[in-house]
């Protein structure tokens, strides 16, 4: 009887517990979060690469240093209310579920990217002109608040957990993908406009894209289910609130803990080293990212002083680069671990982001291409790594909100402020190694946050159960966790029955002895 009671005090898994993912809806899910990804990049690809163009159609009256600080200023706005999106979003995927969250960020995004290509010019409204870019870049990032989160939750909930990191991969791929499109739309089009012809209407076709883009992406995401994990939590919840209803009287405390304010204290007193964490490895990210895709072609124009195809096609390439890399290092995160891939990088950012800087600067294609393929393959490391990482650092309860908050509190401050803090830097000091030094203090940043990092590849996340592909794995992970409870049983008991033993090889001697007898 005491055995049988050791027995119990190790809980077993049972078939209940165990997730089996249904192929096709994975499919539909990885294929829905990653459009969504796609049409945000395929705006800030468009908006880097026009960069310049912009400067002169709503700031006419600045000079060209002063036009791509306006523009880049405008470009950081967005960012300054993500956080606000990422309160509202979060929170609200939490409660109603992360499909419904993640179609009104897909409406609002394409409505006001579509909005861009319909504004009138400075020289045509005067002052108004650059207030409505700034309103339409506002709605924009208040949109994306819950959109990066929301899609890297519903990618994480979804995919087994021996594959989440080649899974949550394609969400970023399709980050990259965006911006190659975006980018590649605007390279097309100065070569067959050509700068007075971009200047007048040609800048306006990227942005009118993005209309039938949305709306693709919103029928996508209205033909998906809730993910399994949600499903069992919400589950579990109205089980609880049920229980909870039948008392005449029900718990202020747990009140509290289900509402929004609750949620929030709970995220900040009971999770914040995952919170700082998180925000570091977003910081490592998100500096990489913005520093190359949004800052490096401007950077080598208006600083360096070379042509607009050339730093287009130089950039465009770097993003393909990263575009076939990607999956294969999402891959490779679930067979070493989350920790090596952002380590290493980290390392190698510290390393190699001023000898990448020195090849941009020497100038022709050459040495600048190797420069910006280093700047790829730093950046891979963490695009490929980050969309299985970040969710499985908090409960499911209070994943999307967590993650939502920590995740654009990051971009805002450290992320969407690069290019405008990079060139603001570089136009001040005169020094065109700025940009390298400021992706160094990213990788240390990044570096410390990983020492913290616990491992999650190949693990449940957290707060949910195991997620596997087949029935037959889940039978395999029951009948484990069975053997593992009843060696715990028996280690127990022995352990009781022969306290002075202690070690595994008194037991084990121990239990020979017995069979002998």
């Amino acid at each position: 009887m005491a055995r049988t009671l050791l027995r119990r005090r190790k809980k077993t898994l049972s078939a209940e517990d165990v997730m089996v993912s249904d192929r096709p809806q994975v499919r539909r899910a990885v294929t829905a979060a990653a459009l969504g990804n796609t049409m945000e990049w395929f705006d800030f690809g468009v908006y880097a690469y026009l960069a310049g163009t912009i400067g002169k159609v709503f700031f006419p009256s600045s000079s060209p240093g002063a036009q791509v600080v306006s523009t880049f200023a405008t470009f950081a706005a967005a960012f300054l209310v993500r956080p606000l999106g990422g309160l509202v979003f979060g929170p609200l995927g939490d409660r109603i579920g992360r499909q419904r969250v993640l179609a009104a960020t897909m409406i609002m995004m394409a409505v006001s990217t579509f909005a861009v290509g319909l504004l009138p010019t400075y020289a045509s409204i005067g002052f108004a002109a650059p207030l409505l870019l700034l309103l339409c870049r506002l709605v924009q990032g208040f949109s994306t608040g819950g959109e990066y989160a929301g899609a890297t939750t519903y990618i994480a909930e979804y995919a087994p957990d021996q594959r989440r990191g080649f899974l949550g991969s394609w969400l970023d791929f399709g980050t990259f993908v965006g911006y190659s499109l975006g980018s590649g739309l605007v390279t097309v089009l100065t070569l067959t406009l050509g700068t007075d012809g971009l200047e007048s209407w040609g800048w306006r076709i990227p942005f009118f894209v993005a209309g039938p883009l949305g709306l693709i992406g919103l029928y996508m995401r209205m033909k998906l289910e809730e993910t399994p994990a949600f499903q069992q939590e919400a589950a579990s919840s109205a089980a609880e609130r049920e229980a909870e209803s039948r008392r005449e009287e029900g718990d202020p405390v747990e009140q509290a803990r289900q509402s929004g304010k609750g949620r929030l204290r709970e995220i900040f007193s009971r999770h914040w080293q995952a919170v700082l964490i998180c925000m570091g490895l977003v910081l490592l990210y998100n500096v990489t990212n913005y520093m190359v895709t949004s800052y490096l072609p401007t950077f080598m124009t208006v600083t360096l002083g070379e042509s607009d195809t050339t730093a287009q096609l130089l950039v465009l390439a770097t993003m393909l680069l990263v575009v076939l890399a990607i999956t294969t290092v999402g891959r490779g995160s679930d067979r070493w671990g989350r920790r090596p891939m952002f380590m290493g990088g980290s390392i190698a950012m510290i390393v190699l982001a001023v000898p990448a800087f020195l090849l941009i600067r020497k100038g022709g294609i050459l040495l600048p291409a190797f420069g910006c393929a280093i700047l790829g393959l730093l950046l891979v490391c963490f695009a490929g790594t980050a969309a299985a990482t970040l969710p499985a650092l908090f409960p499911t309860r209070l994943r999307y909100g967590a993650l939502s908050i920590a995740y654009n509190i990051s971009v805002s401050v450290f992320g969407g402020t690069t290019p405008l803090l990079a060139s603001f830097l570089v136009d001040k000091t005169g020094n065109t190694l700025v940009p390298a030094f400021y992706l160094m203090v990213a990788g240390a940043i990044g570096l410390v946050s990983t020492f913290f990092l616990h491992e999650t590849a190949g693990r449940p996340l957290r707060g949910s159960g195991p997620m596997v592909e087949t029935h037959e794995e889940a039978r395999e992970i029951v009948a484990r966790s069975r053997t593992e409870a009843g060696r715990h049983a028996r280690d127990v008991w022995l352990r009781l029955r022969h306290p002075r033993g202690g070690g595994r090889g008194d037991s084990r001697t121990t239990r020979s002895g017995g069979r002998d007898e």
